[in-house]
């Protein structure tokens, strides 16, 4: 191996992995404002039920803004090339994000989040794509749990940021700001990072797979592709279920936590003070903006450490044994934080790291597994279909959620216990999948 292919690999692994970091940064950002941010664009005195819909319609829009950018990008990476489609998911994510900061309409701020989050979904696979058709197949497993790792140092990257600077209903346009830093890496991207080598000798040897003859849309849905295609979908759409359904109600349970505590705390002064009586007509109390960062930070740190693991424990002990492994240890670990324990229980801190660790493990697997399921010239859009499209099925399961909230008697728990099901779903489906040599081709 030249020096100069293993500098253009280097590059391009950095490439990847910071993409799908800010991608995760990205992801992160409207769960963490959201509180503050509907507070400010319908009024400080908004009803409790309808911040909830609304983070569940914003949920909504990330999932399908994601699940059509994967499928997107993921066919443009296949047509014009994975660092350019690549490239411009990340410049897509990042542009719209900075627009947001200027709007101060709800239904506008929606319709640019679901835009913006076309660019998050075409990150993934052609990020994965790159890395693995890169480097060779002794590397992917430990490259699989890397790029796991990425979207979660973004999720504590911007916890970090969010507990050293309050976000709070005066003070939270900031963060798109910051949500719209990867313009530069998006540049570099485009300008710099090296093509695949692996694409281009795809498409010199076979160019009519890269042009209107045969669609790598079409090719995946058709045999002898489409039940690994229908497969992969089913296989990740469980963690991304999950994750959305499931592990993000954690953030928005503990603010309402710290609010409700918040509440109490005033309540139980004004019953000795007179002063404080009168103060207390005139404010709104707003608990700790802090603690759900901090609970981001928890959660996202357990990923970090999950997520890396992810491809080690697959090339140890197999593909469909791992995928079981991981499922049962997020629903046991998922059904007893939401039933038993509340946000200021001793220990909370310790399941929901847990949770962060076990639920995000999916995400050092996939990198793995779901390359290996499609050859060279449809990689990039059979990973990008798989992995994505469960995320309408998310997107369907959030609203329904958020929109019967009186079902579950406004309790974030009951949510959370419930969506935690669909980790047995995943115990079941797993042995469906075939055994899958490491190397792709």
């Amino acid at each position: 191996m030249s020096p100069n292919a293993n500098q253009q690999r280097i590059v391009i692994l950095i490439a990847g992995f910071l993409a799908w970091m800010f991608a995760g940064l990205e992801n992160s950002l409207f769960i963490l404002v959201h509180r503050q941010m509907m507070l400010d664009l319908l009024g400080s005195t908004t009803a409790e039920t309808l911040i909830t819909e609304w983070f569940a319609w914003f949920q909504a829009a990330f999932l399908c803004g994601a699940a059509v950018g994967g499928w997107l990008f993921g066919w443009l990476g296949d047509r014009w090339g994975r660092t350019r489609a690549m490239g411009l998911s990340v410049l897509c994510y990042s542009s719209l994000t900075l627009v947001c900061y200027w709007v101060h309409d709800v239904h506008w701020m929606w319709a640019l989040r679901f835009l913006a989050c076309l660019g998050f979904g075409g990150t993934w696979p052609n990020a994965v794509a790159l890395v693995s058709e890169a480097w060779p197949s002794a590397s992917r497993p430990l490259l699989a749990g890397v790029m796991g790792t990425a979207a979660n140092f973004g999720f504590v990257l911007l916890g970090c940021i969010g507990y050293a600077y309050s976000i709070t209903n005066d003070s939270w346009r900031w963060v798109l700001l910051v949500g719209a830093s990867p313009l530069v890496l998006a540049a570099w991207i485009l300008w710099r990072v090296p093509e695949s080598t692996r694409w281009l000798e795809a498409r010199l040897a076979s160019p009519h797979k890269s042009t209107a003859g045969r669609a790598p849309v079409v090719e995946v849905f058709r045999p002898p592709l489409v039940y690994r295609t229908l497969l992969g979908i089913g296989l990740g759409a469980i963690p991304v279920v999950g994750t959305a359904a499931n592990a993000n109600w954690v953030v928005p349970w503990r603010d309402q936590y710290e609010s409700r505590r918040a509440e109490t705390l005033l309540a139980n002064s004004t019953s000795t003070s007179q002063v404080a009586s009168s103060d207390a007509k005139t404010s709104k109390p707003k608990g700790d903006p802090r603690q759900k960062a901090k609970t981001q930070i928890i959660r996202s740190s357990g990923a970090i450490f999950g997520s890396l693991l992810g491809g080690f424990i697959a090339s140890l002990v197999g593909r469909r044994l791992t995928y079981f492994l991981i499922s049962l240890c997020t629903f046991l670990t998922s059904s007893w934080l939401f039933s038993q324990m509340t946000p200021g229980q001793d220990y909370f801190d310790v399941f929901v790291f847990l949770l962060g660790f076990f639920g995000v493990t999916y995400f050092g697997w996939l990198p793995l597994f779901l390359p290996e399921l499609f050859p060279t010239h449809v990689r990039s859009t059979g990973t990008g279909i798989s992995f994505n499209t469960g995320r309408i099925l998310a997107a369907i399961v959030v609203l329904v959620a958020a929109l019967r909230m009186d079902l579950f008697e406004g309790d974030y728990a009951q949510v959370g216990f419930w969506s935690g099901m669909i980790y047995v779903v995943g115990m079941v489906i797993i042995w469906f999948a075939p055994r899958t040599e490491a190397k792709t081709t």
